[in-house]
């Protein structure tokens, strides 16, 4: 595999075929993300691509899924991501099911009837990352969307009938905007009714604008337990139909729950750390990753 710079990947990818078939992210403008910054967005031709998929097939790579990386690879051009699926299982038999990272721009340029061609040819999740439902918020990170963008594109990918895996982060607002940021996020979940929500804890960067914020007093970070009584009133202001994560190596309280089934169980959970505040019940620092 012809991997240029660091590669990324959701959790759940983890067994996955990674085949890199855009290099960085066209966005690349979000104050907290230190990733893609060393690479400027290309899309690799169909031959680049080939050759990978053609070197998987061959070394008898027998995984059934595989990943399109990089950042936002959902947007290129239909015929060309036809294409690409159409090789990878021609040249991946026992492959059931392909991946994708995209943001708001890419979807939007997509019709219904488009995402529906990508899933019979077997694009079986888009990973969407939304962070906030807070207008402040992502205007402030410069995430180059609106709240009333990402729900027409979360509800375009479930009408399409693609799972739909959605990103959120745990801190983005400070202090200052956290119970504004809570809020307004569990209620773009509600409205978007992801398969699936991973609910992230911001760890800062070096190098990174968001970083710098921090450095000039611009931007202040919540505690632990601040960011637990976010993650709790996010999920009281959450009403969907799936599962519901903060399980991630970045966060300090490991969450499950299917919802709406386990919503007042895990709150009750929540209430009960919150009580206590005791550090011992948290993820030590230490242990912490993005």
């Amino acid at each position: 595999m012809k991997y240029e710079g660091a590669i990324y990947r959701p959790p759940s990818e983890a067994d996955s075929l990674i085949l890199q078939i855009t290099v960085g992210c066209s966005h690349n403008s979000c104050t907290f993300c230190p990733s893609y910054k060393d690479k400027r967005f290309r899309i690799k031709t169909f031959e680049e691509i080939k050759e990978d998929i053609d070197e998987a097939a061959q070394s008898g790579w027998t995984t059934e899924r595989v990943f399109l990386a990089d950042g936002d690879s959902l947007i290129i051009p239909q015929a060309r991501l036809m294409e690409i699926m159409d090789y990878l299982f021609e040249k991946l038999p026992r492959l059931r099911r392909v991946g994708i990272y995209a943001n708001a721009k890419g979807i939007l340029k997509k019709t219904v009837e488009d995402l529906r061609e990508l899933k019979e040819a077997g694009l079986g999740i888009i990973y969407l990352g939304v962070e906030s439902g807070d207008q402040v918020v992502l205007d402030r990170v410069r995430k180059g969307t609106t709240y009333e963008k990402l729900v027409q594109v979360g509800r375009k990918v479930k009408e399409s009938g693609i799972k739909l895996s959605v990103t959120v982060l745990l801190g983005i607002g400070g202090r200052e905007r956290s119970r504004e940021h809570a809020i307004a996020t569990g209620q773009i979940l509600t409205e978007m009714d992801p398969d699936y929500v991973g609910a992230l804890s911001l760890i800062v960067v070096p190098g990174t604008p968001l970083y710098e914020e921090i450095a000039q007093g611009r931007f202040v970070l919540p505690t632990p337990f601040e960011l637990i009584e976010e993650l709790r009133t996010m999920i009281a202001h959450t009403d969907m139909h799936g599962l519901f994560f903060s399980n991630h190596a970045s966060n300090y309280l490991p969450i499950k729950a299917r919802m709406p089934k386990d919503k007042e169980a895990t709150l009750k959970l929540i209430d009960e750390v919150l009580a206590k505040r005791d550090p011992a019940l948290l993820r030590p620092e230490y242990f912490r990753a993005l």
